[in-house]
């Protein structure tokens, strides 16, 4: 073992201790999910001191639920919801540029059953029919697909749509069923590692403010006087006396204000459950493609090659406790059946299901039946002053992943009129993260892979993994792994070395062993990760924390616990 694994190091530079156990605070960021993550950067980037704290590990909630998609909302110009689509589109785009090492082009195909059906009753709900439009034709789709160009020629940088006949359709993807009449195909992005670009934003907003500062595993414990107490994970209290809170929790957005003495009803939420599959055969058929689909309910489903998985998304129901949520067994039969009659040529089967995953989406309190038809779009309600309360609080309502860097970039210029300050730096083409500098062609990347491997002493092809995993970032986890005597890898997982986990652990506010295996890898969600994986990650965790005995246990039963329970593990 290397010297590196035998002495305990301390977390990352606590800054809450740096600064003080009581600190005055620009701005209080309550959850530390993809929008409460884009407004710290955004706000620190402006020169504001910035806390953000959040009761979990950063982006565990809902953020680490999504569809892995970075999507411009094709089904959201049914509802007339034509501004959120315009704003997605150009946040997709402007995110393919910005982070460029997670967000990439999703070429997605539509197969079609019909050439005129949907049309009346798209336009019933497009005037506000609380019923979904069904068998959307190739009439419909073919307008729909024209308006999405439209909307998305602001920085564009993918191809526009265009529409084949059944028998191209079929030649090439032979699997889907007989039952088409044509297909469209358009171009959306995918991201690769969600709760990364989180981490990294916050990452981010701590670099550019160096009074601000985050905790994660943090709980508040009173409310008093302006003044918020907070418990750390380790035991230690810290307070701070904010001028401004924001709360982006989520779907525990009215769990918070009210212990902050702000009783609210802003959150009805819904249900999202995805699987994903060991299905070479179908993940062949995708050929790089995503299959945007209609099941037989009317809802829309998808299946794409997600890190060499076939994802399988996504149910929507309603749903408001988000501590208990789990992808359900009735779920995963509807999410299989879906793919079945899509593709009869290709057996999915549940004993394929290597990860399982479900959240709830903060979405506006909504007395509409259909929960696919609550508003996707967001909104930024603020709660005033009172006498016991000298700060107001802003509460961050709906949104999607897509559109985080648009809406905290509205929330900031709110804060910024509110504490009389002015914008001093756009981040609408700021690169976020291992997004900075990252090489743009081929030969930029041979380039950056030999002068990398220069300087690590790491042969290219690991550093080209390294670089596909951490964006430019890439550099200092090679020159980590570089020092480290030896090239053990994990047992089973042996693209992943211990020397990279003994990185995370030491440089990226992990606190368990599940935010190694769930949130700083792909290791779980993938299922690639072992039983043997584990106990060598939890190794090193523990070796470079000092965990005794009884902590590492408790920690490797947990985390077991969790991956079989709630995400359908076989591990």
């Amino acid at each position: 073992m290397n010297q590196l694994q035998k002495e305990p190091s301390p977390r990352p530079v606590d800054r809450l201790t740096v600064l003080g156990n009581e600190q005055d605070f620009d701005v209080v960021i309550f959850g530390a999910g993809i929008n409460g993550a884009g407004l710290f950067r955004d706000l620190c980037a402006q020169g504001l001191r910035c806390l953000i704290i959040d009761k979990g590990d950063f982006g565990s909630g809902t953020s680490a639920a999504p569809s892995r998609l970075i999507h411009g909302g094709l089904k959201y110009l049914e509802t007339g919801e034509f501004g959120l689509v315009a704003q997605s589109t150009l946040e997709r785009n402007l995110l393919l540029k910005n982070a460029p090492h997670y967000v990439t082009p999703l070429p997605t195909l539509i197969p079609i059953f019909s050439w005129f059906n949907g049309i009346t009753a798209a336009l019933r709900t497009l005037f506000g029919s609380t019923s979904a439009p069904r068998s959307r034709g190739a009439v419909l789709i073919k307008i729909g697909l024209a308006l999405y160009d439209f909307y998305g020629s602001r920085d564009r940088v993918m191809p526009r749509h265009r529409l084949v006949g059944r028998s191209r359709a079929l030649k090439e993807m032979p699997v889907l069923t007989n039952s088409i009449v044509a297909a469209g195909t358009y171009y959306d992005a995918k991201i690769s590692h969600p709760e990364r670009l989180v981490l990294e934003l916050i990452e981010d907003g701590l670099a550019a403010s160096k009074t601000s500062a985050a905790a994660n595993y943090t709980t508040m414990t009173s409310a008093s006087n302006g003044l918020l107490t907070f418990q750390a994970p380790k035991g230690g209290t810290f307070s701070a006396r904010p001028k401004l809170v924001v709360n982006g929790a989520g779907p525990w957005i009215d769990h918070v204000n009210a212990a902050l003495g702000a009783p609210s009803k802003m959150i009805g939420g819904t249900k999202g459950s995805h699987i994903l599959l060991n299905n070479d055969e179908l993940v062949r058929s995708l050929a790089g493609r995503m299959v945007y689909f209609e099941a037989d309910d009317g809802r829309i489903c998808l299946v794409f090659d997600y890190l060499g998985r076939a994802l399988v998304g996504s149910t929507d129901t309603k749903a408001d406790n988000p501590d208990t949520v789990r992808c359900e067994q009735d779920e995963v039969d509807y999410l299989l059946a879906s793919v079945s009659a899509l593709m009869p040529g290709v057996n999915v089967a549940r004993d394929q299901i290597v990860y399982a995953y479900s959240g709830i989406r903060p979405l506006p309190a909504s007395d509409t039946s259909i929960a696919g038809l609550i508003s996707r779009d967001h909104s930024a309600p603020v709660t005033e002053p009172d006498q016991t309360r000298p700060f107001a609080i802003i509460s961050l309502i709906g949104g999607k992943w897509t559109t985080f860097r648009g809406f905290a970039e509205e929330v900031a210029d709110t804060v910024l009129k509110r504490l009389g300050r002015s914008r001093a730096v756009s981040t609408r083409s700021m690169p976020i993260g291992g997004g900075r500098n990252f090489p743009a062609d081929a030969a930029q990347r041979l380039q950056w892979l030999t002068e990398t491997s220069a300087v690590s002493g790491l042969d290219l092809q690991r550093i080209d993994t390294l670089l596909s995993r951490y964006g430019t970032r890439a550099l200092q986890v090679a020159r980590h792994e570089g020092a480290w005597s030896g090239t053990e890898r994990l047992p089973d997982s042996h693209d992943y070395s211990l020397a990279e986990i003994d990185y995370i652990v030491r440089n990226e506010f992990v606190e368990h062993l599940a935010d190694v295996v769930m949130r700083r890898t792909t290791l779980a969600v993938t299922g690639s990760l072992t039983i043997k994986d584990l106990q060598a990650i939890s190794s090193v965790v523990g070796a470079a924390y000092g965990w005794d005995c009884e902590r590492a246990n408790e920690e490797f039963a947990e985390t077991v616990t969790q991956l079989e329970g709630r995400n359908l593990m076989h591990i």
